[in-house]
């Protein structure tokens, strides 16, 4: 069987040490923000020549923290409430023959660090802190189809949660994250079949422990604390 390596030309930063709270899909959460900081090798300016006319780019990556020697022909996605199984290749399941993700990303900007080079910031990004990147390409649009049918997707498209933060939860956040994390919340990171109203949920966020319950549509975040 023939098999290929793939070299590393990036690595990104963003707000998620953990995958617990990472929106599902990229664009959902374009408040969160991140940085895109290239290995050595691939420091180079010219590589990125012209890529500040696009508003958007494609992220190709790795699902660093998911990585099998095996892989199954149906999954279960979480947001079917865990028991429905389906063909690995209708999801976007990190549990499949080669570990690779696809995400378009919002690009802010280009910025130039003396020790790190030239930098990508991006928004709404779906990826772990740390996740290797592979490659980059500008999104076009010729990408967009607005005639695309959802799948089983659509029956959870527009759902989202309520968030409650209370003010003196509020204050423990630095201003410029708190949209951020509100919109995270929103998307409900539980797994569907998660509806114990008395259970809290964590999860670490830009330096911060952040806790949270639901009751019915509403969240409500009942701790906030620096790590």
């Amino acid at each position: 069987m023939e098999s290929s390596i793939f070299k590393i030309i990036a690595h990104i930063h963003s707000e998620f040490p953990t995958k617990f709270g990472i929106p599902r899909q990229s664009g959902l959460v374009e408040t969160t923000q991140a940085e895109i900081v290239f290995e050595p090798e691939y420091r180079q300016a010219n590589a990125l020549r012209g890529l500040e006319e696009f508003s958007h780019i494609w992220l190709i990556w790795g699902f660093s923290e998911c990585m099998r020697e095996d892989w199954s022909p149906t999954v279960r996605p979480p947001r079917l409430g865990g028991n429905t199984r389906m063909g690995v290749f209708a999801t976007r399941s990190p549990f499949r023959p080669n570990g690779i993700g696809l995400s378009c990303v919002k690009l802010l900007r280009i910025e130039h660090d003396k020790s790190r080079g030239d930098i990508l910031l991006v928004a709404g990004a779906d990826l772990m802190d740390g996740t290797p990147i592979y490659d980059i390409k500008p999104y076009i649009p010729a990408d967009c189809h607005p005639e695309a049918t959802k799948g089983f997707t659509a029956q959870n498209a527009d759902y989202q949660l309520e968030v409650e933060m209370p003010e003196e939860m509020l204050q423990r956040l630095p201003a410029e994250k708190r949209d951020a994390l509100r919109d995270v919340i929103a998307q409900d990171p539980r797994p569907a079949y998660h509806d114990d109203e008395e259970r809290t949920y964590g999860f670490p966020f830009a330096g911060y422990e952040v806790k949270f319950k639901v009751q019915g549509k509403t969240a409500t975040v009942t701790h906030i604390e620096k790590n």
